[in-house]
């Protein structure tokens, strides 16, 4: 895409924070009583954590322990399952 117009393209998708605000104004949420839960740090911790939430990282995606420990953030909390997160609900 730069190689074609000369101009740096622009992400509104995770990781961007955009994103999340955009989501959560329409339906009418706020960042501190919100939660991003996903499988991934690069894209859901990252985003849950730059748009000011609490982010919940479940081990039943791509992401394992020893790869934790190799981002310069952690998640708020680290799950097994989703269905470990069905009583907080």
């Amino acid at each position: 895409m730069t190689k074609a117009t000369g101009k740096q393209p622009y992400f509104a998708g995770k990781p961007n924070p955009l994103m999340m605000r955009t989501g959560l104004n329409a339906i009418g949420a706020h960042s501190e009583t919100s939660a991003m839960i996903g499988d991934r740090m690069d894209t859901d911790v990252l985003a849950g954590l730059e748009a000011g939430m609490q982010t919940f990282l479940v081990r039943t995606g791509l992401t394992s322990d020893a790869d934790i420990a190799k981002y310069p953030f952690t998640p708020s909390h680290v799950v097994d399952s989703i269905a470990d997160l069905v009583d907080l609900v």
